[in-house]
């Protein structure tokens, strides 16, 4: 079988949808004959690696990066030059797809490239991420024509059928996780002093860490650690809380100012919540390695975290043996459940500091190393090989 794997994004990427992609053509490699991947040009300062090392995974598919238009506009025209470029890149993506030959499968996520080929008669699978009345119109046409659609969370392909798309053209597979990247040795201790060594306090390694890794959309996390860090400074001032990723990017010397200031300034009436910037994802095992808790936040009042994401951090969290506290939303519930995770309710920011500093507490030690070992039990059917062979199994069925 040969695959081409059609992605209208700007890669490699900072931001999680580029590991899902490469992870998957990796993947998908594994299990059948040929994999090729196309994506535009477009520029990234902040990446000067290619997609195989960027993500460090194996260089067993090809990759075909295609000429698009590729340009920025200032201020709220950056939206509108966003789909001017999308548009036209995925009409060069499918020409350029649509010269190779003897391609049994074509895959993507963008809804324009998956209608370009199905018009063609193509074989389409169309991994969808999220619903939208804005895109109804392409769904009109996937029902129209029976294209196989992969759904990431169950929620989402409830969406899908209510609209009338039949259930056994949906296949729901949640995202994954690469288990070998936390397949090392290494202490919390050692992992902290790896991430944090250019903090000199001697208390610090007895201090109690509770991270949260990825980026700061609003609809993820909105101002829930303001919220959250006044009701843990009432319960101990050795809580950190650190936040990994967002759009933000500090140098060090800067940055590690930062962190002294605030570890100076610690006393009763705060807790320091520090924000450590954008990071190479291949720090991810270390960082839940440094940790005492991770922490899974999302918004009840929004679709796409209610009902559709299928976060890549949940799965690495479980894969790390870290406990988990998240909020019990129905997207996260697909996976998580109360003998793999704590949940607690969402929106409510002192419960979701209460159950971070009651894992915190050492007389409840076992209860949260039984949890954090279920989870890495179960996080063994989510690996990104195994969502590959499911969705091959999907293509392959009449």
């Amino acid at each position: 079988m040969k695959i081409l794997y059609l992605a209208n994004l700007r890669l490699p990427t900072e931001k999680a949808y580029g590991i899902q992609i490469a992870k998957m053509c990796e993947a998908f490699s594994d299990s059948v004959q040929e994999v090729k991947l196309f994506y535009p040009r477009r520029e990234n300062p902040a990446v000067n690696q290619d997609i195989f090392s960027y993500y460090s995974v194996k260089n067993n598919f090809t990759v075909q990066v295609v000429e698009s238009k590729d340009f920025y506009l200032p201020g709220f025209l950056d939206k509108i030059s966003f789909l001017i470029k999308n548009y036209f890149s995925a009409k060069v993506l499918v020409g350029e797809a649509l010269k190779e030959e003897n391609v049994d499968v074509y895959y993507t996520r963008d809804e324009r490239v998956a209608k370009l080929l199905s018009k063609k008669n193509k074989k389409v699978i169309f991994e969808c991420h999220r619903f939208s009345n804005k895109r109804k119109r392409f769904y009109s046409y996937f029902k129209k024509k029976n294209l196989k659609i992969v759904a990431i969370s169950g929620g989402l392909r409830e969406d899908l059928v209510k609209f009338g798309i039949k259930d056994s053209n949906i296949r729901v597979a949640h995202d994954g996780v690469d288990l070998k990247e936390f397949d090392f040795q290494e202490t919390e201790d050692e992992a902290r002093l790896r991430l944090f060594k250019n903090l000199h306090h001697n208390s610090f390694l007895q201090k109690k860490i509770a991270v949260y890794v990825g980026q700061l959309y609003p609809w993820k996390v909105g101002d829930i650690f303001r919220k959250m860090a006044k009701h843990l400074c009432e319960k101990n001032v050795n809580y950190l809380i650190f936040i990994f990723g967002g759009t933000g990017k500090k140098d060090p010397v800067t940055l590690k100012k930062d962190i002294e200031n605030i570890l100076e300034k610690t006393h009763p009436n705060m807790v320091p919540v520090i924000s450590l910037g954008l990071f190479p994802h291949q720090d991810v095992p270390h960082i839940l390695r440094a940790a005492n808790c991770a922490i899974l936040i999302g918004n009840e009042s929004d679709a796409t975290s209610k009902k559709y994401t299928s976060p890549l951090k949940m799965f690495e969290y479980m894969a790390s043996g870290c406990p988990i506290v998240a909020q019990n939303l129905p997207s996260f519930r697909e996976v998580l459940n109360d003998k793999n995770s704590f949940l607690v309710e969402p929106g409510n920011a002192k419960a979701l500091a209460d159950q971070i500093a009651l894992v915190f507490d050492e007389k409840n030690e076992q209860i949260a190393k039984d949890k954090a070992s279920q989870a890495l039990k179960d996080v063994q059917e989510y690996t990104w090989q195994k969502r590959a062979e499911k969705i091959i199994s999907f293509i392959n069925e009449e």
